[in-house]
């Protein structure tokens, strides 16, 4: 199963691709951006020495949440739908629902666990980058 980002501007349920509409894309692009906002806030105040350096690990869930929010947005999948079995395109001229296949429910489950395992690599290295560049240097 690929992880391309859906690519059609059709507003239907495509298990394992597509299982949002523009709406909830929005509210995870802005949840994104909150959570990546918060981290840098919490990152700066560690590197003008506001804050004790040990506070900069209050970045990683913020650092994670940001990723979740912008894969979801770009890949047009919940993760949580994905993984209760639900979508909602409504925001899209679609339909909102039960995925009742079990087909589609492990495809929607496989590409949910992918999104998140990319959330965790991209935290991770993301992370590390910014603690050597705030601690170490």
């Amino acid at each position: 199963m690929s992880l391309q980002p859906f690519s059609t501007a059709m507003a239907e349920y495509q298990p394992g691709v597509c299982n949002i509409g523009a709406n909830q894309r929005r509210a995870r692009r802005l949840s994104a951006v909150a959570s990546f906002a918060i981290a840098i806030g919490i990152a700066l105040a560690v590197a003008v020495g506001a804050v004790p350096g040990l506070s900069l690990w209050a970045t990683v869930p913020f650092v994670f949440g940001g990723y979740v929010g912008a894969l979801q947005d770009y890949f047009r999948f919940c993760v949580a739908f994905g993984a209760l079995a639900r979508y909602d395109l409504s925001g899209s001229g679609g339909e909102s629902g039960r995925v009742d296949a079990s087909e589609a429910v492990r495809a929607d489950r496989r590409q949910a666990a992918k999104i998140l395992l990319l959330a965790v690599v991209a935290t991770a290295v993301t992370s590390g980058l910014g603690y050597a560049a705030i601690v170490l240097l």
